[in-house]
């Protein structure tokens, strides 16, 4: 907030100091030498560096100090209605400068901001495309530094992907096949003739078809 101020407080001084060269300048040159556009520097300054309050303030202060300057130099109207009249035209011509310029910075201030906003998403975004040199057998692509990395590791690396491992359906009833505990994989021996005892019974019963 600090720094801030200092150079709020900085910029005005450096108006204020451009208002009164130009100032001195027009009162050296006395009024027959037309100095009426370079009161538009302390304005643009202004308005540029301190934004639209300040530029219309320092337009009211600038008419003020040239119908100042062009008393002092002893120009003489017929009539006090023509100096009121080219003060108020000077009035309104800084007005609008220090508006425009006023406008426009504010316009390429959003621009700007804008534009990095847009540059920072595609900094942000990642996309893969071209061809994928891909081993045929393991699935693993070969990197821009010819270096072989997982198809996860890569594509994760090149995109804003995440990956989330699971098993399909299909894998799944192999994996379970393969382990022995798929359904219908490990049922009990039912040949012809045989029961097996209950392993919790202590009397198990002759076995059928046995003499007695």
């Amino acid at each position: 907030m600090t720094t801030i101020s200092v150079s709020k407080s900085f910029n005005w001084t450096y108006a204020l100091v451009i208002l009164l060269s130009v100032a001195v300048t027009d009162y050296m040159t006395g009024y027959e030498l037309g100095f009426f556009a370079f009161y538009f520097l302390p304005i643009a300054f202004a308005a540029w560096r301190l934004g639209l309050f300040s530029a219309l303030v320092t337009a009211i202060f600038s008419a003020m100090v040239w119908f100042w300057m062009d008393a002092l130099t002893g120009h003489v109207y017929r009539n006090n209605i023509v100096a009121v009249w080219n003060t108020i035209i000077r009035l309104i011509s800084f007005i609008i400068i220090g508006w425009g310029l006023a406008w426009i910075h504010d316009v390429l201030l959003k621009e700007r901001k804008t534009t990095a906003e847009l540059r920072r998403a595609l900094a942000e975004i990642k996309i893969l495309q071209g061809i994928l040199p891909i081993c045929a057998s393991c699935k693993k692509i070969r990197s821009e530094q010819n270096e072989w990395q997982q198809m996860e590791v890569y594509i994760t690396a090149h995109s804003k992907a995440q990956f989330s491992h699971g098993l399909c359906p299909e894998c799944a009833k192999r994996y379970l096949e393969e382990a022995g505990l798929a359904d219908g994989a490990a049922e009990p021996d039912t040949a012809a003739g045989s029961s097996s005892p209950r392993p919790n019974d202590p009397h198990p019963g002759p076995k059928s078809g046995s003499l007695s």
